[in-house]
């Protein structure tokens, strides 16, 4: 937020603030010349009377009394002349309100300028913070994506060994099939054979 920025709304800010606090400072007779142009005054109640001077646009004056449309009124040199009370504010004007706006605005903006900074610094933190923890859980994503891929090889290879175990069953299985079935072989082959065997015969003993 730029200073120009912090001006601009501090301005209005103080113009909201100050408007009650100007009418509550207003004493019984207090006024102001209009804003909005610098007036004749006269030595009398009416347009008849000669015209002796004038008074400045926004000058602050004393209302000493009211006769027709116009008003006596003290200046702020203490002289005492008449002027049309149309050309009366009940209101300080832009000229007498402007220091104590111009020191509201330097106030305000001040204020604005701290709260900036305050809110900028903690800005600042809380990206500071959220950058290390998005770094966090990057680490965090990239090494349970390194556990995922060393459980999947760790699966893989406990599958080729279930695998190999597997068929080194079978070859043991078949060999104690081909090594029981030669047993049972030869064992048949055996016993067909012996039967058929030409048997010796025994020798009588002679004893006469």
């Amino acid at each position: 937020m730029t200073i120009q920025r912090l001006r601009t709304l501090t301005l209005g800010v103080a113009l909201a603030t100050l408007s009650p606090l100007a009418l509550a400072q207003q004493a019984d007779g207090a006024a102001w010349v209009s804003d909005e142009l610098t007036t004749y005054v006269r030595s009398g109640p009416t347009d008849g009377y000669r015209i002796i001077g004038t008074l400045t646009a926004g000058e602050p004056v004393t209302v000493l009394e009211t006769s027709g449309d116009y008003s006596r009124v003290r200046d702020s040199e203490g002289d005492t002349v008449w002027v049309l009370s149309s050309e009366l504010q009940d209101t300080p004007s832009a000229q007498q309100q402007l220091p104590a706006l111009e020191a509201r605005v330097e106030e305000l903006t001040e204020k604005l300028a701290n709260i900036n900074d305050t809110w900028q610094n903690r800005t600042a933190s809380m990206t500071e913070t959220l950058k290390v923890r998005e770094q966090r859980i990057a680490e965090l994503e990239a090494r349970n994506a390194a556990l995922e891929a060393e459980t999947e090889q760790s699966r893989a290879t406990i599958r080729a060994l279930q695998a190999r175990l597997d068929t080194q069953e079978e070859d043991l299985l078949m060999r104690y099939f081909m090594y029981g079935g030669g047993v049972a072989g030869a064992g048949l082959l055996v016993g067909l054979i012996v039967p058929h065997l030409p048997r010796r015969r025994r020798k009588r003993d002679r004893w006469f």
